[in-house]
């Protein structure tokens, strides 16, 4: 008898009431379509670029290839410019986010102390709250560029930004959060705050990091407007200003031929395949990428950093 009553208990909280039911249906279903809508024009690029030339112009393709083949990739591949361009991307990437953590960490850190342990604390914080706000617009920013002698330069750009705003406050309030306790104990075991923050801080608050430095890497990687603006040769273009004069240009003007060989593979490739192609490659780091940081999307809890 009190088996029967047990499992009739089990029965009826293991039921999932109609209204939850019905939510859970409908946030699944926005959340596919949204999910849907982000990938369907990724996988048509894809398609494109996999495609012979008289399909993709004529609008024949759209999430799967006709006629698959690789000639896109391998024209691609072979071309210099491209190749330099992606080049100048992976270095800006590499400095722009070693540069931006550094320095993202080292003024987060005194920013999340109190008043009486970091004085002017306050002034600090507003003067770089000020830039969220006002900016002293493009061209005095070219000037200041032109007059440091940074034009055609890695570093014109990546110094511009080598102080995201939005990520020292990220990060602050994560430091803010990690228990006194912890930095209480160094201290009476005579730790400096550079040990402090190197060896404790900062391994405690790597969920934190990791999402600052996707941050910072997709937007260097995507940057395209400060490549225009900041380098007067075409060799000196990051990836995505590469793309951007690609698409307002004929990309297959630098093959056409009159060659057997040059009308063969215009059969197979053209102005669309060859963009969607390397649309595709510009867009693969973030895809790669994105995995591998995604654990620590998530906060960390801090497991026995606090003893009695």
């Amino acid at each position: 008898m009190l088996n029967n009553l047990r499992k009739t208990r089990i029965k009826k909280s293991n039921k999932v009431p109609l209204g939850s039911l019905t939510f859970d249906i409908i946030n699944h279903a926005l959340l596919g379509i949204i999910a849907l809508s982000c990938i369907l024009p990724l996988i048509h690029v894809l398609a494109i670029s996999f495609s012979v030339s008289w399909a993709a112009q004529g609008g024949m393709v759209y999430f799967w290839p006709v006629e698959f083949n690789l000639e896109s990739y391998k024209y691609i591949l072979k071309n210099s410019k491209f190749v330099t361009a992606l080049i100048v991307s992976l270095k800006r990437v590499a400095l722009g986010v070693t540069v931006n953590l550094f320095l993202i960490i080292l003024t987060a850190f005194p920013l999340s102390k109190e008043e009486h342990e970091f004085k002017g604390r306050t002034v600090y914080a507003w003067f770089l709250f000020i830039t969220l706000l006002f900016s002293g617009g493009l061209i005095p920013a070219y000037m200041n560029i032109r007059s440091l002698g940074l034009l055609d330069s890695i570093w014109a750009l990546v110094l511009p930004g080598a102080v995201p705003v939005f990520s020292v406050v990220l990060l602050l309030n994560f430091f803010r959060q990690l228990p006194k306790a912890v930095e209480e104990s160094a201290h009476v075991d005579g730790a400096s705050y550079w040990i402090i923050l190197w060896k404790i801080c900062v391994p405690m608050s790597l969920p934190a990091i990791a999402t600052i430095a996707l941050f910072s890497a997709v937007a260097h990687w995507n940057s395209m407007f400060d490549g225009i603006i900041y380098m007067n040769r075409t060799e000196n273009y990051p990836l995505q200003t590469y793309l951007q004069t690609l698409i307002t240009a004929n990309a297959s003007s630098d093959f056409i031929s009159s060659t057997p060989e040059m009308a063969e593979l215009l059969r197979k490739i053209s102005d669309s395949t060859l963009k969607s192609a390397q649309i595709f490659i510009g867009a693969l780091p973030k895809i790669l990428v994105y995995p591998f940081l995604q654990r620590y999307f998530m906060k960390g809890k801090v497991i026995g950093s606090v003893k009695g």
